[in-house]
């Protein structure tokens, strides 16, 4: 190998610089979101309940909303029955929306935090949120 010493250093600086994103985060830890449940809709509900428990919403309200647009859309079908058998309206801004008022501060935090892009307001028209 005439240029064995320029490959090997050439090598070096290739791996350096593709692990530099991990090395460089390494020990950095971002606080993970807490989605502010303060909207005026929610503080006056009597039953602060969403329409699936907690930790179904948190892992699934993608799937759901996908099932619900599904149903809408492609079925006609306009109303959710939950697992504990109450009915909701299938939409995204009269359902949803209405409680969850606060997208900056519900949606966008998590999904930032994840690094995601929904692509609900392709079809969908994007809440104003009030200045308070």
């Amino acid at each position: 190998m005439y240029d064995g010493g320029k490959i090997l250093i050439g090598i070096i600086i290739f791996v350096l610089f593709v692990t530099f994103p991990f090395y460089n985060n390494a020990g950095k830890v971002s606080a993970k979101p807490e989605p502010k449940l303060d909207t005026p809709v929610i503080q006056q509900l009597a039953e602060k309940k969403c329409v699936e428990p907690k930790e179904f919403m948190k892992a699934e309200h993608m799937q759901l909303l996908d099932d619900w647009r599904d149903s809408a859309i492609r079925e006609g079908k306009r109303v959710y029955i939950n697992s504990e058998g109450k009915e909701f309206r299938i939409s995204l801004q009269n359902t949803c929306m209405n409680c969850h008022s606060n997208k900056k501060e519900f949606c966008d935090k998590c999904h930032n935090y994840v690094a995601v892009k929904p692509y609900c307001w392709t079809c969908h028209i994007e809440p104003k949120e009030k200045q308070l």
